[in-house]
Order: structure tokens, then sequence, then C-alpha cells
């Protein structure tokens, strides 16, 4: 158990009074210089903390009163930090108002108010009162009172029990109220013997007194308890006659402290530890759930700081009840994939069991025991995997007929598999214990060894993550420096492999012929399987908060835990960022080495390192999410000359030069996870040191290999490429990695705006490396945005670096589906009218390489004519003039190429230009027999007259005409408008234009009620009222009786007629009413003619004969028409 102690020092009674002032005060100074404790009390606070009372017992005949008096008074907690970690969250990013409701603060509250009175230690027991006040909104309720009791030994409290019954995995706040009291006040605490003790000094008549009192004070609690002992007692074999009478060590005494066999920990409530885990877990993926359990895994990482044999039992707690999710059974019965809360969730799981094993200070017992424990985890049916993902991706891909022989096809790997196999290390290696023990210490012998750098400084040759995994458990078990002299030697570790990468990469490139060294293998082989960025155990962001943490102002406020919230997002965004200075490493020689130095250039490493992406979506975002969360820290870090100069500049240029082991080097594989984040950290890093490392930095990390160089190969079937069938399926994160491309493409544009040479280069490596169109889109927009401010000049080059990326937006798109297509479009015009006259006229006269006709007339042409444009260019006639030219020619080019769309745009442009608009008539002429219909010839028809020429509209009318067909019931076409006003253009022409326009109408339009409408409207004017000569003609009205009304008389008559047997065909009873009417108005209509009468009176005979067996329709027929 000696791993489970934790020693207490720097107590005594004026405590609180010198961690009340600030170190630096005299006050504090004084205290601790004149406070000289006694040799009892010293030898009594060891023996106090260390050993159980009942071996002091057992050691000695007779303990002196004043020493069990020191001894018990030295037992009691002595650290108000254990009280908090028992009634608080850790400090993993909540705010103040969340913190003083937290139990430890009310109970400060309550202690400071004066609410603890009658408090009395009674040997290793401690009770008092705690006065609760009342609501001040209900005041006339009475204060209420607890009584609290405390048990305690050798240093820890080992159970509580309060009045209020509160059901928390923390203490109440009156249990911290009493705890505070006897800490603060210790001096003033009434201290009694065990009443063990008490009762040896009795004599047999007060030993009576005693028990008849005890029994009259409490009879009602303890009368049937004291008579079953008694019972017991007056049996000469009961189990109590057994024991010897006067030994008193032997007889249950609950004042007299914890036998040895008693296990010394902290008291924690298991049961509302799984109550609240339960409780937390049945309400889902909310936010504030995944909070509070974020906060449960902190407490465990305090409590494993603080030594504390609790850790590891809370997180047992949390993990069975995790299993027992009633959600995992679900999950897995459905194939639905875990939510990514409960995946983040999970992952810290694993993280802290990790962290658990590797305790330097367990026992083989204990790592015996977790082991088997994780095992029978990890065989459960529903236990998770560390990456689900990976059995769906080998899924698709068999699907597929691919066979996935990559670095994933090894068996899935639990969420507890990295736990077993801590298991199996050791600290006893005899290398690792001396770089645990010693700083920097040069060992100049061993400088030619592998576990040694050339200075002779040791170092670290183990499994990246699994170091860093011991160091993240010497972190939370408390062992700072440990932690930080092994994150030393593991970054040191990681340059001098480095370096040994860097010489074989030279001597590789120098051995191959000079007309061969450009030369690249076409699949060069993956350094990197498991990504450190990305990894489930976060070594990076271990390696660089250990090493950070050393290197932080001591004058700035404490920060958040952040490995107690490292695979999280919750950390609170209204914390100032630390502020870090230079630590030198203790005995380093090298005078720009430094914890910070060593921290950002691990960073750097790793963020550079080569890795394959991936197998699993949730694995490619946490991956994601790992390196901007990095970055951000790493952004945080004021450069100074010896972080920019002597650290990034150089881990730059290894990186360009690191070959396949580097994500910046020449030779890397297609499916490497992209540099583009961390190039864009490192560009705006450098910039204002070194500009051309800076660029090269950028413009090699654009490139985006997955999408590049993709040779398709015919599979036989489809004609798909095998490769790219492999790759993209499993790019689950493929559209934000090219966002981060394009964010670095705008980047670099925006640095090298003034600078015309490098804005070429960069412009032409954008356009080679980015292939979606909305990236390229977005990033001519910004561009764009950045060449014109909205309160300075504009930058032309820049101006015309994002009208170069609109046109090639425009080729990309032009034969594709894209949504935005038209926005597009309107932005190309827009950005061209900002670049100038000359950049309008080449998108018109190149407008079949950027355009569909439809959008080069009705979008682009009609801009650029637009006032507004004119006016925003400042034109003058001649320009003008010019810039019409080739819209009109673009114009009748269109209407040519797609007469249906733009024919009405062709006409419009070219108003002011007769043979123009000319030519645009004859297309639409020419293109009205085989390729418009009716309904867009009508509508240049209306236009024609609209802007006077009817003779042109009546002509286009006709043609129409001929194109049109409308049935008996098609009452409701959407083309009888159009027929209507055709047959009124041609009326108001003449009578031979209308004579022209009848027998289309009647051969092509069948609906009688159209036919009767358009009838009655051409004898209510007389015709020819809008020909030129209708002045000097006698207007009359057309006659029914003669042509054209005439043919079109009879072609109304036999429509009726028509249309009336084809509704008797089917007609129900419901109907008859509405038949009524109809023939109502088809006998307005036959009265028109002169024999209309008898024709109508035939219709009726004929109906009556057909339809005889409609008896009540030919009553009613009757009833209305009389026949």
């Amino acid at each position: 158990m000696a791993a489970m102690k934790r020693l207490c020092t720097g107590f005594s009674p004026s405590w609180r009074d010198k961690n009340a002032q600030k170190p630096g005060s005299s006050g504090a100074k004084k205290t601790s210089c004149y406070n000289v404790e006694s040799l009892l009390d010293i030898s009594a606070k060891i023996v106090a903390e260390n050993i159980p009372f009942q071996t002091v017992e057992q050691r000695n005949d007779r303990i002196p009163e004043p020493v069990q008096n020191r001894i018990v008074f030295w037992s009691f907690p002595r650290n108000e930090k254990d009280i908090c970690m028992y009634s608080s969250f850790a400090n993993c990013g909540k705010d103040g108002i969340e913190h003083q409701k937290l139990p430890f603060h009310q109970g400060v509250r309550l202690l400071e108010n004066g609410a603890v009175d009658n408090v009395l230690q009674i040997g290793f027991h401690l009770s008092g009162t705690v006065k609760e006040p009342t609501n001040p909104l209900y005041s006339s309720e009475l204060d209420t009172t607890y009584q609290v009791s405390i048990s305690f030994d050798r240093c820890k409290i080992t159970s509580v029990k309060c009045g209020c019954g509160n059901k928390n995995i923390f203490w109440c706040q009156h249990v911290v109220a009493l705890s505070l009291y006897r800490i603060r006040k210790a001096e003033q605490v009434q201290l009694r013997v065990p009443i063990s003790e008490t009762l040896l000094q009795m004599s047999r008549e007060q030993l009576q007194k005693f028990a008849q009192y005890l029994i009259s004070e409490h009879h009602t609690d303890v009368l049937p308890t004291a008579q079953k002992i008694a019972d017991e007692i007056l049996c000469a074999k009961s189990e109590i006659n057994l024991l010897p009478g006067k030994n008193s060590n032997v007889l249950p005494t609950p004042q007299a402290g914890a036998s040895v066999d008693d296990d010394n920990s902290w008291h924690l409530d298991e049961e509302q530890v799984r109550e609240q885990v339960r409780s937390y877990l049945s309400q889902g993926g909310y936010l504030n759930v995944s909070n509070q359990l974020t906060f449960m895994f902190a407490k465990v990482r305090e409590m494993l700081r603080a030594r504390d044999s609790n850790g590891a039992r809370m997180l047992t707690l949390i993990t069975e009840q995790f299993l027992a999710d009633p959600r995992l059974l679900v999950w897995k019965s459905q194939g639905q994939p875990m939510p990514d809360k409960c995946r983040q969730l999970w992952d810290e799981l694993g993280a802290l069991w990790v962290c658990v094993v590797l305790n330097p200070n367990s026992v083989m017992q204990e790592k015996e025991h977790w082991q088997q424990m994780l095992e029978h985890w990890s065989l459960s049916n529903v236990c998770p995997l560390e990456d689900a993902d990976i059995r769906n991706t080998d899924l698709a891909l068999s699907q597929l007929g691919l066979s996935h022989n990559g670095p994933f096809s090894s068996k899935p790997r639990t969420i507890f598999q990295r736990a077993i196999e801590a298991c199996r290390l050791s600290w006893q290696d005899a290398h690792l214990k001396m770089i645990l023990r010693e700083d920097s210490v040069y060992h100049n012998d061993k400088s030619s060894c592998d576990m040694y750098d050339p200075h002779g400084l040791p170092l670290w040759n183990e499994h990246f993550p699994t170091a860093c995994a011991r160091v993240d458990a010497l972190r939370s078990h408390g062992y700072i420096k440990e932690s930080l002299r092994l994150a030393v030697a593991i970054v040191r570790t990681l340059k001098r492999q480095q370096c040994i990468n860097q010489e074989m990469y030279s001597y590789q490139r120098e051995d191959l012929p000079s007309t061969s060294r450009g030369y690249q293998p076409k699949t060069p082989p993956t350094n990197n399987i498991e990504g450190w960025v990305g990894h489930a155990l976060d070594p990076v962001g271990v390696l660089y908060d250990t090493l950070t943490e050393a290197s932080i102002n001591e004058d700035d406020p404490p920060q958040p835990d952040p490995l107690s919230s490292r695979l999280f997002a919750g950390d609170n965004p209204t914390c100032l960022p630390p502020r870090y200075h230079h630590v030198a490493i203790p005995g380093s020689r090298d005078r720009n080495e430094s914890y910070l130095t060593l921290a950002l250039e691990g960073a750097l490493m790793c963020l550079g390192q080569q890795r394959q992406m991936p197998a699993g979506l949730y694995a490619q975002e946490k991956a994601c999410k790992q390196e901007e969360r990095l970055l951000a820290k790493l952004q945080a870090i004021e450069l100074d000359a010896t972080l920019a100069l002597v650290v990034m500049r150089k881990q730059a240029m290894l990186l360009l030069e690191g070959g396949s082991n580097s994500g910046l080097g020449i030779g890397i594989h297609p499916e490497s996870y992209p540099m583009h984040t961390f190039a864009k950290f490192l560009f705006n890093s450098l910039l204002p040191f070194d500009q051309d490392l800076a660029y090269k930095v950028g413009l090699r990390a654009m490139r985006l290999p997955v999408l590049e160089d993709t040779e398709d190969i015919d599979d036989g079937i489809n004609n798909i490429g095998s490769a790219m069938l492999s790759r993209f399926p499993r790019w689950f994160i493929l559209g934000h990695i090219e966002a981060q491309q394009c964010e670095l493409a705008c980047t670099l544009l925006s640095a090298a705006k003034g600078d015309n040479i490098r804005l070429r280069t960069v412009l032409d490596v954008a356009q080679s490396h980015i292939h979606s169109s909305s990236q390229l889109f977005k990033l001519a927009q910004d561009v764009f945005k950045i060449a014109t401010p909205v309160d300075a000049p504009k930058h032309m080059s820049a101006l015309n670096a994002a009208f170069k990326l609109g046109h090639q937006v425009m080729k990309m798109t032009l034969m594709t589906m894209n949504w935005r297509r038209r926005e597009m479009v309107r932005w190309l015009v827009t950005c061209a009218t900002e670049v100038g006259m000359q950049a309008l006229i080449s998108i018109m006269q190149n407008w079949y390489q950027l355009f569909q006709p439809i959008e080069a007339t009705g979008m682009v042409a009609t801009t650029i004519m637009s006032p507004a444009t004119m006016i925003q260019l400042n034109l003058n006639y001649c320009q003008q003039e010019e810039l019409a030219k080739y819209a009109r020619n673009l114009a009748l080019q269109c209407a040519t190429k797609d007469p249906q769309n733009c024919a009405l745009c062709a006409l419009t442009l070219c108003e002011k230009d007769p043979n123009a608009f000319d030519t645009a008539y004859q297309i639409v002429i020419d293109a009205a027999a085989h390729i418009m219909n009716s309904s867009q010839l009508f509508t240049i028809a209306r236009y024609m007259e609209h802007r006077g020429y009817p003779h042109r509209g009546y002509k286009l009318a006709l043609l129409a005409m001929k194109n049109l067909k409308l049935a008996y019931n098609q009452d409701t076409h959407p083309a009888i408008n159009d027929i209507h006003w055709a047959c009124a253009l041609s009326h108001s022409l003449g009578k031979n234009e209308l004579s022209n326009i009848i027998p289309l109408l009647t051969d092509n339009v069948h609906c009688a009620t159209v036919l009767s409408d358009i009838l009655r409207r051409c004898t209510m004017s007389a015709p020819g009222l809008a020909s030129a000569d209708s002045k000097r003609r006698a207007m009359k009205l057309l006659s029914f009786d003669k042509d054209p009304l005439r043919k079109l008389m009879d072609a109304t008559i036999h429509a009726y007629i028509a249309t009336t047997h084809s509704k008797l065909t089917h007609i129900s009873p419901r109907h008859y009413g509405d038949f009524i009417d109809f023939l109502s108005k088809a006998r307005e209509t036959f009265l028109l003619a002169h024999d209309g009468h008898i024709q109508f009176a035939q219709l009726i005979e004929n109906m009556k004969l057909v339809y005889k067996g409609k008896k009540k329709l030919m009553y009613l027929i009757k009833e209305r028409f009389g026949l």
C-alpha cells in the first residue's frame, strides 16, 4: 500500500494563517521561521500518517496519554486540498459562478459564517453540528441544524455521515464545514482519547452507571441491542465471552482507529458514483451530460496526481457502468455508429486506464489484477473498438471487389487494448531509471552508443506513443520532475532520428545518377502507418503539455489542467492564454535549449510527420481536431529570435529536405495526410523572418496527392479506375481537407499581393493543385475581397489573380451540374467589371469556353450592357459602342446555337442595331419550324408587337399556331391567352390577316369554349383598326354568315357537338347541373348562326335518341330548353 500513501508536509496549527498570506509577504516568512515544532509533534505526525493505531497499541503495553493525544490529534487530514478534492470538481474549466455552487465553497461560507458548533473529537471520530441558514425568500422558516460525524485514520477521512441525507459523489457542505473547522481551528476542538481508554479507568460501579445512563438516554434506539448483548454475555459459550475481556485491543471500539487489516483510503460512496454515471448515461449524448462525465474523468486524474488509491477505484466503477450502458447493445444490434460524444468519453476512459496501469509505484499484484479485469472487459460483446469505422471501411471495399491490404487490415483493437499492453511494460530498465533520476548529464564515453546522442546525452528509443504514455503516467501520478526528464529525452530522440533520416535520404539521392535525382518512385512506401497526431493516446499533446507547463510564467494565474481535458473541447474559452518564458534545462550546455524550445521542436516534428490517413470517419475527424488544437496552442506562443530563427527555421528546412519521412518532403505516399493546416501555421510564423523559406513551405504543402497523378485503370466493367475506388470511399473528410487547402492558398496569395513574381507562382500552384470547383471559387472570392478593400486602392495584381481563378472555375463547371453556377457567373462578371473594359471584352469574345449560351446572353451580356455597369466603368460613347458591338456578336452567336433560350435576349440586345436585329429575327424564323415550341414563339411574337413590329409578331404567331394542338377538354390550357392574343392581333391588322389565321385556328384548336370566345370577340369591332390605312377605309363589322367568320362559326358548332357527346359518354348524375349549364352556353353560340336554332334542336333530338336511358337528364333538358 506504499504506493497509495501521500506525504502531507508543512502543516502546523498556524497553517491557515501562513497560507492566507501571499508567498512574498513578511508575515509568512516570520511565521515559518519561528514556528519550531516539538520532537513529540514531529514523531506523532509521522506515526499518525503511516502507522495504524492498532499496531502502535500492540507494540507498546502502555502508551502515555500525552503521546496518544498527539497521535490522535495529527491523524486528521491537514490539507484543505484533500477536502476540496472530495467536494468539488477538478480544475478543468468550470467558471466562477458554477464553482461557488459546489459543496466545498458552500462549506467554506458556512464555516466563515459561524455555522459549525459542538465540535468534539473522540479518538478517531469527529462530530459536530452545522446550522444551515434558511433561504431569505422564506424568512418565516427556522434555520436547520444537521448532525455530522466523521471517522478518519492515518490522515484520511474514511467515512462520513450527515443528517442532510446528501446523495452525491461529493461530500456535502456540512461535512466540508466540519472538516475545515478541524483543520483551521484544530486547537479549539475538544479532544478526547478513545472511549475504550476511559472504560479501562472506570470501576465496576462506574461501568454499571455508564451502561444504565446510556440505555436511559437512548432507550428507544439501543434497548433491543443492549438486551441482545447482555444475553450473549450471560451465555458462557457465546462468541463475546471467547474474547479476553481485559484486552481492549481486540474489542470493538469505533473511536480507536482502524485495524491493521483495514483498507486505508478516503471515503468514496461507490453506490453514488455508480448512480451518477448511470444517470448521466441514461440522459443521452447532451453536451451538459458529456461535460459532467468529463469532470468525473478529471476528478480521477486529480486523484491519480494526488496518488490516491480511489483514482483507480473510481475509474473501475465508471467503467463498469459504461459497459452496462444498454445503448451499446442497441447500437451493435442495429449496426448504428456510436455518437461522437460517447466515443470521446470512451477514448478518455481508455487513456485513463493506460495512466493507471503505468503507475510507477504499482506492485505486480495490482498490475495482474488490472490486466485480468481489462481483459475480461475486452471480451465483452459490447466492448467498443478503438476505431469501429475500420470494419465499415473494409466492408465497403469488399463490396467493390477490392481487398484492403493496407495498414488497417489487422484485427480491430478494443478500447482497452492499449491499457492491456501497458500492463506488460516495466519501469525496471536501468537506462530508463537513469533518465528519470538525472537531469542533463553528459556521458561522453557513450556518445557512439544508440542509447545516447553524439553529445553523450541519454535517449529513449521506445515506440513514440508508448514513451509518451509513460510521460503521461508520470505526470498524472505527480512525478513532475521525472516526467519532464523523460519528455526531454524523447524530444532529443526524435531530433536524433530526424538527423539520421535526413542523412539516409541525402545518401540515397547521391547514389542516384545525375539524370535520375529528380525521379521519385510512383508509389513510395508509407513511412508511418500509425500517425502520432490523431493517436488514441494523443502522445504529441502529452509531450507538448508536459514541457510547456514547466515554461509558464509563475506570475500567471493557474491554468486548467490540460491532462484532464486533453481529448475534449470543453476548455473554458474565457481563460487567458498562458504566457511562456524560456526555462533552461538543468545541466544542458546548449544555451538555445529550453523546455519551451523542445516543446516547439517536438510538436513541429510530429505535425510534419508523414502519416497515412486513418481508416474511419471518427479517426479522421479526431486527427483533424487534434492537429487544430495543437496548432492553436502553438499560436499562443510569442515567437522570439530563438524560437523563430533557431527552432522553426531549422525544423522547416529539415522537413523540406526530409524525403519520404516528412509530410513536406519530396517523395510522399499518395494517401499521406495533407500538411495544409500545419503549413499555414509555418508560413505565417516564418514570413516575418524568412520569406523565401516561408513560401517554399507553403508552395510545397499545396499539393493533395490523393487527387493528383491518378491513373485510371479500366476494370472491364464500369471503366472506373480502381485507384479512385480504393481511395475516395475512406477519405471521409476530403471536403474539410480541400477547405484547408483553399485557406492555405488564400494566405499565400494575400501575402504575395505586392510581389507580382511570387503572386504568379502561387497562382500557378493553386490552379494546378486545387481540384474542387467550389473551393477554387471560394478562393477566387477571398482573393477578390483582398484585392478590393473598402477604404484603400485596388490591388490590380491580386484582382487579376482572382479573375484568372474565376476563369478556371467557369471552365471546370461548364459541363457539370453545380447549384452555385449562377452565382459563379454573376461573380465573374462583377470581377471582370472591377478589372476593366478589356476583361469584359475578353469574356464576351471567349464566352463559349466559359458559359452556356443562355448564361452568356441572359446574365453576362445583359449585365455588361446595363446602365449601372456603364456608370461604374465611366465609359465614353465610343467605348460603350465597342462593348455593345461585342455584346451583339455574342447574342447572335448564342441565338444561333440555342435559339429556344437565347433568341429573346438576342433581340433585346440588338434593338439599337437594325441589321443585327434583323439577323436575330431571321434566326427565330429559321428555328421556328423544328426547334422552337409554340410558347417560345408566342413570347417573341408579343415582344415584337410591344416593340412596334406587329406584322413580324403576326408572322411569328402564325408559326406558333402551326405548332399548337388544343383538344376539346383543354379549356384551362396555358396557351389559351396566347391564342386570344394572336387572334386579336390578326383582327386588328385586317380581314386578310384574320382570314389567314382562322384555318390554323380551326384545324388545331378543338376546344368549343375557346372558339366561342374568339368568335364573339371578332364581331365586337371592325377588323383592321391597327392597319396603316384604317382611316381611309370604311370600317364594317364582320358577319357570322360570311367568310372568314362563317368557317369559324361552323368549327365552333361542330366542337360543341363533339364535346357534348364526349361529356355524355361518362356523365354521372352529380354532373347533370354542370352539363345543363354547358348546353346553355352552347345554345347561345348556336343561335348566332342563321340556322343555329335548327342545329341545336337536332342536337337535342339526337341526344334523346342515343341517350334515352338517362331519363332524368332528358327531363332536365326538356325543362330547361322546352325541346
